[in-house]
């Protein structure tokens, strides 16, 4: 069987987002893979293996009403994908910060997939 490209492993991953679908967007991962959230230069959210992600995924689910990760550029090498995303998501809970249910969140910024041997071994998000 033919490891599947980094790029597609990647859209595959970012349409599951944008659907709500956590299942599919575990699918294109490792066993191992690690997750970091990074704002302001500062790493904020760290998970490792696929449950834990799993966890903070279906968590994740319940902070937006919408949620859209738009791919403004692509960087495509043998294990790695960096691209830029628009993000605009739909509060459905009050958060911290102020955002209150309804409000709209427009963010920039990017993320970066390492793959190994066909599956995704790490992901970034970088705003």
């Amino acid at each position: 069987m033919e490891a599947t490209a980094p790029k597609q492993l990647v859209e595959a991953y970012i349409e599951a987002y944008n659907r709500f679908d956590v299942a599919g967007m575990l699918a294109p991962l490792h066993e191992d893979v690690v997750f970091r959230n990074v704002s302001n230069g500062e790493v904020n959210l760290t998970t490792t293996g696929k449950a834990a992600f799993r966890q903070q995924a279906e968590q994740a689910t319940q902070y937006f009403s919408q949620r859209e990760q738009r791919v403004t550029e692509w960087q495509v090498s043998a294990q790695r994908v960096e691209v830029a995303i628009d993000y605009t998501a739909v509060a459905a809970i009050a958060f911290p910060n102020g955002l209150k249910p309804g409000d709209t969140l427009h963010l920039q910024g990017k993320s970066v997939f390492e793959t190994e041997n066909g599956q995704i071994i790490s992901i970034e998000d970088i705003i």
